[in-house]
């Protein structure tokens, strides 16, 4: 009886951990501060999920399609988003000028078929590089 229920409970853990749907990833977005002033071109999202197993065109930030993907010099996916799109996502423009955090979210799909989702907060400023007289 103990041996039929040590199995039971052991299908039961497997069928959890191989039912989940959504892989979570550890992600930083490069930069950390959005300045929506700057003339910046791209924004940067750096993971922890290995090159290989990412389907690269599925990969969205906060609903945004990806511009362009590659592998960092630890064979990690990166991320690449044009800047003033990122700019353009209605909560960062509500974010204001002063130092608002803004959660990014990062998702797309995984080889397996799972998906991916990883999120990181960066400060929206808008600041000028002109000199005040």
């Amino acid at each position: 009886m103990q041996r039929v229920l040590v199995t039971v409970v052991t299908i039961l853990a497997l069928l959890v951990l191989t039912s989940s749907p959504l892989t979570a990833a550890e992600i930083t977005v490069s930069p950390n501060v959005i300045n929506i002033a700057s003339a910046s071109t791209i924004v940067t999202i750096h993971t922890d999920l290995p090159y290989s197993l990412v389907v690269g065109a599925s990969v969205t930030l906060n609903g945004l399609d990806i511009s362009w993907w590659k592998s960092d010099d630890r064979g990690y996916f990166v991320a690449k988003f044009s800047s003033d799109e990122v700019k353009a996502l209605d909560e960062v423009k509500e974010a204001g000028a002063d130092g608002t955090l803004v959660k990014l979210t990062l998702e797309g799909a995984l080889e397996s078929g799972e998906t991916f989702s990883g999120t990181d907060d960066v400060k929206v400023i808008d600041v000028s590089g002109e000199k005040k007289k």
